[in-house]
């Protein structure tokens, strides 16, 4: 380590390569600085003591307030070296600081717990509500491409784009009202309303947003797509754009993609055993289709990705077409469908299969001509990875025939059909064992010997999950492999349901079974697996 606070790059690839912890890398800042470490695990911050340093601060400077002592306050620091920061806090607060070593990770849950951002969100849509009232409309939204990174209405959509990164968003939706802008996160799959603002800042928000996304901000009449990119906490994060035209103005929902969090391990998918088995069976195989089904938000482009990191490697050629690409990958060919310049899936699909692939990632089947392509890739000795919108494994097979392809085709392509949920994941550090009586387990088909009545956990709430009792979600998987009986009844065009009970009887294990064994494991709630499966 050359100065302390210098080398963050360094730093970050020692700790996500697990060679050291970020607890490690403060106490070897400390020494080297000669300041004391503090370890803020466990450790409760007076709400006097926080506001001795408005959060702004805290956050520009990276450090927290954690302790008063008479004419002095104790300052937990990143780099206790910073004298520009040291001076600002001393003549805000009017008191000697003495600077502690922290743990970056260790900060920035403190920031998570006690920093949140929508007080500081209010006071700005309020300067934004007035800078608006002092401009005209058109003005206004002009003025917005010369702003500097201070302006309200910058800093106002930047804090929301943070808060959102650190309350572990997937979405934001900023939804325009008749008095008012709404904005919600998706957190875990439940959409959570975060603020509220006067309608006056409406304006000037989205067009901040559509000129960061490189949209057209003159267009208000038709939906548009974008993206722009974010640097947050030393890692870069994309979010995928979208508008939609409503009756009080444009709404904007950002799809936020994070690649560093993104699973690209079949373990870190929490596949059963026979399921992971299953699954990499198909997988294997030179060629044949594998299809991941379920509603969108459900975690199928991230098993599909999994899958091709598992596959991937210098001596096979892939391509994927998708609309849009969401996560950019190394060593892969990605192919980003544009309708209007004619680049469908159908006429990618074509190009890509002239240009010599191994693996072909299509991001969606949406019609016949795409399907057939499809399938006849896969029956030419390519491993072919799709999605498709239904509710379960076996309705892949029905849905495939009723848009136009040939049954038999489908038989002979098809290797597995991997459907999926994703559940909330029950927080560890507040959950709650309890026993449910038997007649409620029965009457639900939950699985268990009534002479032992098993352990399960309830969602309880706490200052990790933001009270809500889970952080995080799982995967509920239903993985059908196709077999000379399936192929069979397809070909004689039989209905779903009994392509369902022929796949139960071959080993398949329902969405609903599948969750079952993960509330007994005590990583979800009986409540969740009612929520997203049947």
């Amino acid at each position: 380590m050359a100065e302390a606070g210098e080398g963050p790059e360094l730093q970050q690839l020692l700790v996500s390569s697990n060679i050291v912890t970020e607890a490690q890398i403060a106490e070897a800042v400390a020494l080297q600085t000669g300041h004391r470490y503090f370890d803020m695990n466990g450790v409760e911050i007076n709400q006097d003591v926080l506001g001795l340093v408005p959060g702004a601060l805290c956050r520009r400077y990276q450090l927290i307030p954690l302790s008063r002592m008479r004419n002095k306050v104790v300052v937990g620091m990143l780099d206790p070296t910073d004298i520009i920061a040291i001076d600002d806090i001393t003549s805000i607060t009017d008191l000697s600081v003495e600077a502690v070593v922290v743990a970056g990770d260790a900060l920035r849950q403190a920031f998570e717990r006690y920093l949140r951002s929508d007080e500081e969100l209010s006071d700005l849509s309020e300067q934004i509500g007035e800078s608006a009232g002092e401009t005209s409309g058109v003005t206004f939204t002009e003025v917005l491409e010369d702003q500097d990174a201070d302006a309200p209405v910058v800093r106002f959509v930047n804090l929301l784009i943070t808060q959102a990164i650190n309350d572990r968003a997937s979405d934001i939706h900023v939804e325009p009202g008749e008095r008012q802008l709404t904005v919600r996160f998706r957190i875990d799959g439940v959409l959570h309303e975060m603020q509220k603002a006067d309608r006056s800042i409406q304006d000037g928000v989205i067009s901040r947003l559509k000129i960061m996304s490189s949209i057209d901000i003159a267009e208000r009449r038709k939906p548009q797509d974008g993206r722009l990119s974010v640097e947050h906490e030393g890692r870069a994060i994309d979010l995928r754009v979208a508008t939609l035209p409503t009756v009080w103005g444009e709404k904007i929902v950002m799809r936020i993609l994070d690649n560093s969090g993104q699973a690209m391990a079949l373990s870190d998918l929490r596949f059963s055993s026979i399921n992971e088995q299953r699954f990499r069976e198909a997988i294997s195989r030179p060629h044949g289709m594998i299809l991941a089904t379920g509603p969108t938000g459900s975690g199928k482009s991230t098993t599909l990705y999994t899958a091709l990191k598992t596959v991937a490697n210098p001596r096979i050629n892939v391509i994927t077409v998708e609309d849009p690409v969401e996560y950019r990958m190394a060593g892969i060919n990605q192919v980003q469908v544009n309708n209007r310049a004619g680049l469908t899936f159908a006429s990618a699909l074509r190009s890509i299969l002239r240009s010599d692939p191994d693996v072909v990632l299509v991001g969606e089947i949406r019609d016949k001509e795409t399907a057939v392509i499809s399938i006849e890739a896969a029956l030419t000795g390519h491993l072919v990875l799709s999605t498709l919108h239904t509710n379960d494994a076996p309705s892949a097979l029905t849905r495939l025939t009723e848009i136009g392809t040939e049954p038999f085709l489908v038989a002979t392509a098809l290797s597995a059909v991997i459907a999926q949920r994703l559940a909330r994941r029950l927080c560890l550090r507040c959950r709650a064992a309890y026993t449910e009586p038997t007649e409620v387990l029965r009457s639900l088909g939950f699985p268990h010997d009534p002479h032992d009545v098993p352990q399960l956990y309830r969602a309880v709430g706490c200052v990790s999950c933001s009270g809500t009792g889970y952080r995080g979600r799982i995967g509920l998987h239903e993985v059908m492999t196709m077999t000379d009986e399936l192929e069979q009844l397809l070909v004689m065009r039989s209905t779903g349901t009994e392509m369902r009970q022929m796949a139960i009887q071959q080993g398949m294990v329902s969405l609903r079974e599948d969750g079952w064994s993960k509330v007994a494991q005590g990583l979800t709630t009986i409540e969740e697996v009612l929520r997203v499966s049947l």
